[in-house]
């Protein structure tokens, strides 16, 4: 949780990144600023997004089940929209109509704790149900929330330690899984259907490992060799803004940067495009991976909202595992 939000703070920049275009251009920055290093990741120069401030959301609802406080933070695009037409306290008020425009990050960005709270094999089934009717109460489109159990699966594979190079092959097994839960609930079917092929098609022309194969990158992969490789991923030209390409960077990220850091906030945080998104993602699954060895101190003790993240991690910890929570 706390390096998620790490991961949005540095690629968000307080807007100043998350909407540059160049990754070379944030790496020039970057080095002004003295490296990671001399980031102190705080209000107010760094503050964590609206990324954050929806996953934190999501984990305190799946740890007590109860409405969050307003953290004051502006949402994405399609959230407002979707969220406006839900009807709390009415039967199934939590859906909304197919919106063929709803293919953006909003759901993705916002759904690793569902994979903390649901990590084992036996639980894909709920991982699944949840990680979809969540994802498309704001995104009820298959490239949004999709990517919603993208983010989820994935962090439930970091926290049962499955090596990365299956975790591709693992996503597309697990989507007709999905797909058969969306034809089985009824709610707009034929839309869904017409519309799922999208996510599978770009996720199949990937070049990481579907079959636990070395992941293939292009020489040299620097940021402006990525900030053109991920181009190649995006829906509409911006780089991690959509369901899809969202986790396929974070994941693209993950596979390059091993243990380091460093090298993870690189591909993953300081890329041209919707970077606090993507660094959100693998910032959550990293961190799983490694915890805290490595990363500068500043890039998260006096992280926004950290307390609240600590505290909601260890109560879907004692959810997930069957403990009393700190």
């Amino acid at each position: 949780m706390v390096l998620s939000g790490a991961g949005d703070a540095l690629g968000y920049r307080n807007q100043r990144w998350e909407y540059c275009p160049s990754g070379p251009q944030i790496h020039a920055e970057l080095a002004q600023l003295g490296g990671l290093g001399g980031i102190q990741a705080a209000p107010p120069d760094w503050p964590v997004s609206d990324d954050t401030v929806l996953h934190l959301a999501t984990a305190e609802a799946l740890a007590t089940g109860e409405r969050g406080t307003d953290l004051g933070r502006g949402k994405g695009g399609t959230d407002p929209g979707g969220t406006s037409q839900l009807r709390p306290g009415e039967p199934a008020g939590y859906r909304i109509p197919f919106n063929p425009s709803a293919t953006g990050c909003g759901a993705a960005m916002r759904s690793m704790a569902i994979g903390l709270r649901y990590p084992r094999p036996t639980e894909l089934p709920t991982l699944i149900r949840i990680s979809v009717e969540s994802g498309r109460m704001t995104h009820h489109h298959p490239t949004g929330y999709l990517g919603a159990l993208a983010s989820a699966l994935f962090t439930a594979y970091a926290v049962r330690g499955l090596s990365l190079a299956q975790w591709g092959a693992g996503l597309l097994q697990t989507l007709p899984l999905a797909q058969t839960y969306v034809r089985d609930a009824g709610i707009d079917t034929q839309p869904n259907l017409d519309a799922w092929g999208y996510f599978p098609q770009k996720w199949t022309c990937g070049a990481w490992p579907k079959d636990m194969a070395p992941p293939r990158f292009p020489s040299p992969y620097g940021p402006a060799e990525r900030d053109g490789v991920y181009q190649t991923f995006s829906l509409e030209g911006w780089a991690g803004r959509s369901g899809h390409d969202a986790p396929m960077i974070a994941y693209d990220a993950l596979l390059g940067a091993g243990d380091c850091w460093d090298e993870l906030c690189s591909r993953a945080m300081f890329h041209g495009g919707d970077s606090d998104s993507t660094g959100v993602i693998a910032g959550c699954c990293w961190g799983l991976a490694h915890g805290l060895a490595g990363v500068p101190e500043g890039n998260h003790r006096h992280l926004e909202y950290r307390h609240r993240m600590e505290a909601a991690a260890d109560r879907i910890h004692a959810l997930a595992w069957g403990e009393s929570a700190p």
